[in-house]
């Protein structure tokens, strides 16, 4: 698997916080998605979707599990009833990889922690894991599925 060493760019988002089973994600997703239609922020080059992933579902109890979903937007959030709010996924450096296929079991994060990053001399900093979601939509293919993958290190 390919690794490179980028900048990820300060990024505005939309996000909704996920807690708890990692079975439940989908539930979550759909009110930023709800809330993304009603807003007409539709654009997916513009409208990137992002996952920041506090907890690894491989090890930690489901009930402690947490992620946000996110949409990158140029405009503040305001007043909603699904619960999205505004946040801000730092500039950082880290190790990029690319990820094709399912998003139930990431192959590029499990590679970048478990044998890119040992052997890399390299230490993870402070911010959590980020997915890019590259291509969403209830029309992509899970084979087709491209996931970007950032490691932040310090």
């Amino acid at each position: 698997m390919e690794v490179r060493i980028v900048m990820f760019p300060v990024t505005k988002v939309a996000a909704i916080e996920h807690f708890g089973s990692p079975a439940r994600e989908h539930d979550t997703v759909r009110k930023l998605i709800a809330w993304k239609i009603e807003k007409r922020f539709l654009d997916p080059l513009k409208y990137r979707s992002y996952g920041v992933h506090y907890t690894d579902m491989q090890i930690t109890n489901p009930s402690d599990h947490h992620v946000d979903f996110c949409l990158s937007i140029d405009v503040d959030v305001g007043p909603n009833s699904f619960g999205i709010v505004n946040k801000v996924i730092p500039s950082h450096r880290c190790a990029f990889a690319r990820d094709v296929g399912s998003r139930h079991k990431n192959q590029a994060a499990a590679y970048l922690y478990e044998q890119w990053l040992p052997r890399s001399g390299e230490s993870p900093g402070a911010f959590p894991l980020v997915f890019h979601y590259v291509n969403v939509g209830p029309h992509t293919r899970e084979e087709d599925m491209i996931t970007d993958v950032y490691l932040p290190l310090k």
